[in-house]
């Protein structure tokens, strides 16, 4: 029987990478963090604990690629967010790209911003790099802010603000506290009071998930 390194090798160098983390992130989410053992990777995916040693430097190496990876897959859903003339819906539009991205990969979510591997800490390097993946949130803050929509103040930590109150709502609704339709609900109401809040001046929130799905 081929194994999955035995495929990925075929594909190069980048598909054995993804066959790793790919078994690095199913072990995670099916028995936890203390799974997540360069030997117990190399058995799932048919390779050598040889082969992890020299892609990653070991364990650590191999999580900080999990993180790195968890922000790739963000950076690229809050880029796809529908953009317009006007910074609020683009706000709002970051604001569903944010929570469906959490639904969507929750795995990839928990090593990012829920400490799911104890003792992790990424680099300076990575970190820095996720952070960068964040400032098309401070660049459409800022774009309120010149627009005149929301009040002056320092457009990183409005943005810090926002992504606050994401994170806790998707975390919320990750642990099933709510269900998918109340946490929609739930998180839109949240993204409607933190615009007013910021706002210069009485206007409309940003347009309700399903009005907004049929204009697009």
């Amino acid at each position: 029987m081929t194994t999955a390194y035995e495929k990925a090798q075929l594909a190069g160098q980048n598909a054995v990478r993804t066959a790793i983390l790919d078994a690095a992130i199913r072990l995670l989410a099916d028995e936890g963090p203390a799974a997540l053992t360069v030997r117990r990777i190399s058995g799932d995916v048919g390779c050598s604990t040889k082969v992890i040693y020299t892609m990653f430097g070991g364990k650590d190496g191999l999580v900080e690629a999990l993180w790195r990876e968890g922000f790739a897959r963000f950076g690229r859903a809050l880029a796809a967010a529908p953009r317009g003339d006007d910074p609020v819906k683009h706000l709002a539009a970051l604001g569903r790209a944010y929570r469906a991205y959490a639904l969507a990969e929750p795995n990839y979510y928990r090593i990012m911003f829920e400490a799911a591997v104890p003792g992790f800490r990424p680099g300076p390097e990575a970190y820095a790099e996720s952070r960068e993946t964040l400032a098309i949130l401070v660049g459409v803050v800022e774009e309120c802010v010149k627009a005149g929509v929301f009040t002056e103040g320092e457009p990183a930590a409005i943005a810090d603000t926002f992504w606050m109150a994401a994170h806790g709502a998707v975390s919320l609704e990750l642990a099933g506290i709510f269900g998918p339709e109340e946490g929609e609900r739930r998180f839109h109401m949240l993204t409607t009071a933190l615009v007013r809040a910021y706002g210069t001046q009485s206007r409309p929130g940003p347009a309700e998930p399903d009005q907004e799905r049929n204009r697009q």
